[in-house]
């Protein structure tokens, strides 16, 4: 008997306490609202809505929240925006190391643009060596508060501008010293991943991982050329994969070619279900191609994206999912898992999470049931005796 023969969905505060592995996530999407108001107080930024936190965090969530992919991405100018000082960085990605361990994130990788950081005098050196410096203050002030967090860099590249195999140069550079790996963003109508091949082929032959946002707002060639001729090692999104599966009208599902590939190559889709909404991708909670996709079984992963625009964090995003589709800690579990096997880091570090950490996490809130249900019985016969 286990928590699924009683079908027992999650409460809050078990989707919290779970451990949970976040793939896809942005740092200058993630600050905290006070944060925001405090470096544009400090750096002299003026361009912001609002100075008071909460207008301000309301503000964000209201301007992504457009059904537009490039209006959701002109919310960055303001947090970028204070990002241009060394101390500004350490601050930043050493809060987000809290938040998430905070949030029960056992294991994270979150990524930036080096380029967009710069205005400030920095070099590109620089700002990877603040924001690694960060993520470890982060990472021991989570252990100080009795929680454990692991957070690797990904270093983006800005699909529009010309800097891609710099920064893949980069990425490389500090691989063994915080960054586990490489990535493209920005709007992907009009920029294909193929302009950015160089760097793609230098990776390859660093044996270097590379992850690249595809298949959000634009569609299948984007996936297509991401995989094809790029090479990724996962897909930024992918969730207009959607697209080359079709259901019948008796429940029937049928995949097109590259659905197929996609599934059975076991292709790591880092899906954000509340940006996808705010972006237009899709329609609801219970509407978002996850379910689809968990049912056929691609190796789905559930990610947050920008926790500020999108008001959200991996339990709100999990909470969503309980309620929409009825998941269980299983479920749960099985797209940590997921996420855990297809992170960048050493395969027996990813083993040796999953096994050591993940499932013995999972495990002892799928077993409180029973002594919930042994007190409850107890309680009763007290009372009839």
């Amino acid at each position: 008997m286990t928590s699924q023969t009683i079908a027992n969905a999650p409460t809050s505060d078990q989707i919290r306490r779970a451990p949970k592995v976040l793939l896809h996530d942005h740092l200058d999407g993630g600050l905290r609202p006070g944060t925001v108001v405090d470096l544009a107080r400090e750096t002299g930024y003026t361009d912001l809505p609002h100075t008071d936190p909460d207008k301000l965090a309301l503000w964000f969530h209201q301007a992504a929240d457009s059904g537009s992919l490039e209006r959701y991405l002109e919310t960055f100018s303001h947090t970028v925006g204070v990002m241009q000082t060394r101390d500004a960085l350490v601050r930043v990605a050493a809060e987000c190391a809290e938040d998430l361990a905070e949030d029960g994130v056992v294991y994270a990788e979150v990524r930036y643009a080096p380029e967009q950081h710069l205005e400030g005098g920095l070099t590109l050196e620089e700002v990877v060596e603040a924001v690694n410096e960060g993520f470890r203050q982060g990472e021991r002030r989570a252990r100080e508060n009795g929680h454990r967090i692991r957070v690797g860099a990904l270093l983006t590249a800005m699909r529009h501008a010309a800097r891609a195999l710099e920064i893949a140069e980069l990425a490389n550079a500090y691989r063994d010293l915080g960054v586990v790996g490489f990535d493209i963003a920005g709007a992907e109508a009009g920029h294909p991943p193929t302009r950015h091949l160089d760097a793609f082929e230098y990776l390859k032959r660093e044996n270097n991982h590379f992850t690249i946002h595809a298949g959000e707002a634009f569609g299948l060639p984007s996936i297509w050329q991401a995989l094809q001729w790029c090479g990724a090692d996962r897909l930024g999104h992918g969730v207009r994969i959607i697209d080359d599966i079709q259901v019948h009208d008796d429940g029937s599902v049928e995949l097109g070619r590259l659905a197929a590939y996609v599934r059975d190559k076991r292709v790591p889709l880092e899906l954000c279900p509340s940006s996808n909404l705010q972006t237009g991708a899709a329609s609801s909670y219970a509407e978002h191609p996850i379910g689809l996709l968990r049912r056929l079984h691609f190796r789905a992963t559930v990610n947050t994206d920008n926790r500020l625009m999108s008001h959200t964090s991996m339990s709100r995003e999990f909470e969503h999912l309980v309620e929409a589709f009825g998941y269980t800690l299983d479920d749960m579990q099985w797209f940590t898992v997921n996420a855990m096997k297809s992170a960048f880091i050493p395969f027996d570090e990813r083993l040796a999470m999953i096994n050591d950490v993940i499932k013995p996490g999972y495990a002892e809130l799928k077993s409180e049931w029973l002594f919930r249900q042994t007190a409850s019985t107890s309680t009763s016969s007290l009372t009839e005796g």
